[in-house]
This record gives C-alpha cells, sequence and structure tokens, in this order.
C-alpha cells in the first residue's frame, strides 16, 4: 500500500512540474492567496482594513496563551484558542511592531479554532488575536513583555 501512495505523490508532483515548466500553471497560480496591504500595513487599523475588518467586538471566547515576559523578542510562541462556532480565520497582530499583523491562518470546513505558531516581537507590547466568524469579528489581547532582542535588533 506504500508503494501504491508513494507513486501516486511522484506522479501528482511531476505533473504539477511538466504543467510549470510549460507555461501551464503559473507559480502564483499555485500558491495561496495572501492580503498584501494587510501584512505590508504600518498600523493595527491598516492590518484589519487590509483584512476586510472594520472593527471588532471584545471576546472571552478567545483564550490567547503566551509568555507574560519573553526573553527572546525573536521567537516568542503564542497559541490562540477560540470556542467560537464557524470561526473562518484567526489572525495575529503585535501592536507596536512596525508591520503589526504577524499571522493570518484561514480556517476551513469544520477545523477547530486553534491556532499556534511563533511571531516576533520588537519590543513590549500588546499581541491581539482577531477571530472571523459569521460575518463579524472578535478580539482578545495580552501585554507581553519582552526583555531583549526582538525583531528590531
Amino acid at each position: 500500500m506504500q508503494r501504491r501512495t508513494f507513486m501516486k505523490g511522484t506522479l501528482a508532483v511531476s505533473s504539477v512540474a511538466v504543467a510549470v515548466s510549460a507555461g501551464l500553471l503559473s507559480p502564483s497560480a499555485v500558491l495561496a492567496a495572501w492580503p498584501k496591504s494587510a501584512f505590508g500595513a504600518k498600523s493595527v487599523t491598516d492590518a484589519l482594513s487590509g483584512l476586510g475588518v472594520s472593527t471588532t467586538a471584545p471576546s472571552g471566547d478567545i483564550q490567547i496563551k503566551a509568555p507574560d515576559i519573553a526573553e527572546n523578542g525573536a521567537v516568542v510562541p503564542v497559541t490562540v484558542k477560540t470556542s467560537i462556532a464557524g470561526a473562518t480565520s484567526v489572525s495575529i497582530l503585535v501592536e507596536k511592531n512596525g508591520s503589526p499583523l504577524t499571522a493570518n491562518f484561514n480556517l476551513k470546513g469544520s477545523a477547530q479554532g486553534f491556532v499556534a505558531t511563533r511571531i516576533k516581537m520588537q519590543k513590549t507590547s500588546a499581541v491581539i488575536a482577531v477571530v472571523k466568524a459569521g460575518g463579524k469579528a472578535y478580539s482578545a489581547r495580552k501585554e507581553v513583555k519582552v526583555t531583549i532582542g526582538g525583531c528590531g535588533g
């Protein structure tokens, strides 16, 4: 059974490679779309606007797990969990970063509202989690103190 799975995977990858090299499929069409304006924004408001969010409502159904004190701002572990039904996306923003939007996850179907990642923080700031569900946006925030490092040096 493993051999058959391996052969199918090899055939699929080969087909995509041939299509790309023949110009039938461009790499940008293969990669997922990403909100360029949101990731390039210089303020939280502009980043939210780039994500299609005008206002957020504070929610107790969103839990942010992050250290109270991050010893290294270049690698800060953050976990966001939500019990809001029908969550379609989870975004993580850092209020005082040069580019506040650090992560954006799109959830499909019956995916659980749970994401975990590592982010960079320039300095002590609020970490903001924004969850979109049912056409509305909900948020929670947690203050994280950065002692050294950070993405600024």
